[in-house]
């Protein structure tokens, strides 16, 4: 079968953005890392041609957080989530702003997409 995850060609591009993680990001990781909510999440996955932000295999779960250039780019992040839907796996998405403003009731949204 063939393989859409974490194609090789992107291994770079994966790895700067794991470099250049953003301060909702790094918050968001604190919480999801070491299978804190009992899933596994990954960082920077590769699916297809898009990375995700956040990937959990075992629900079939996208997190991505969204910063002011999504304003810009809603056209882009349709036709992303639309080829991510076809594949069955579900999106999350979230503001930055609320990862800053209410952490609490953003953990409470994926807990309950995870339970």
């Amino acid at each position: 079968m063939y393989n859409i995850f974490n194609k090789s060609k992107f291994l770079s591009r994966r790895k700067d953005l794991r470099k250049d993680t953003t301060l909702q990001e790094y918050k968001l990781w604190y919480f999801l890392k070491g299978k804190n909510l009992g899933v596994k999440f990954r960082r920077q996955h590769g699916i297809g041609p898009y990375i995700a932000d956040f990937y959990c295999k075992e629900k079939n779960l996208i997190i991505e957080l969204d910063g002011s250039q999504h304003q810009e780019n809603k056209e882009y992040d349709r036709e992303r989530d639309n080829y991510i839907k076809t594949l069955g796996i579900k999106v999350l998405r979230f503001w930055n702003n609320e990862v800053d403003t209410n952490i609490e009731g953003v953990l409470m949204k994926i807990k309950e997409e995870i339970l």
